[in-house]
């Protein structure tokens, strides 16, 4: 499953990069948003939870800032995005939890549906 969302977030990446305007808003931005929030999230969470991934979560979100190459507030907002998703759980969780476990399962879920959507809606 997990294997399955970064192969879906690669795809979106690329579609998503030559379907916007440099500086326009593009109309997934909000869902790119959310997308860059569940990363961050899901680096915190993994880390605590042992996966020993390192910064697989945060080289995804480089990898998804560098496919979109947004500027200015838009390449805010994203990372804005990913540090409110880390930051969020770093104050509530300081060790793996079963309420951890389960976030971060329902975060993939929801990172793997928004980019089959994604890839539905913008593909070539």
């Amino acid at each position: 499953m997990l294997k399955h969302l970064l192969i879906i977030l690669t795809i979106v990446t690329f579609c998503a990069g030559s379907a916007r305007a440099q500086d326009a808003a593009a109309p997934f931005d909000n869902d790119l948003q959310r997308m860059s929030e569940i990363l961050g999230a899901l680096h915190y969470l993994r880390g605590i939870c042992g996966n020993n991934e390192g910064n697989k979560w945060r080289n995804e979100m480089q990898a998804l800032v560098d496919a979109e190459t947004p500027s200015g507030e838009r390449r805010t907002r994203m990372i804005a995005g990913f540090n409110r998703g880390y930051n969020g759980f770093q104050q509530t969780y300081r060790t793996c939890t079963p309420a951890a476990s389960i976030a971060i399962r329902r975060y993939i879920d929801e990172g793997s549906r928004i980019s089959r959507d994604l890839t539905a809606r913008y593909a070539n």
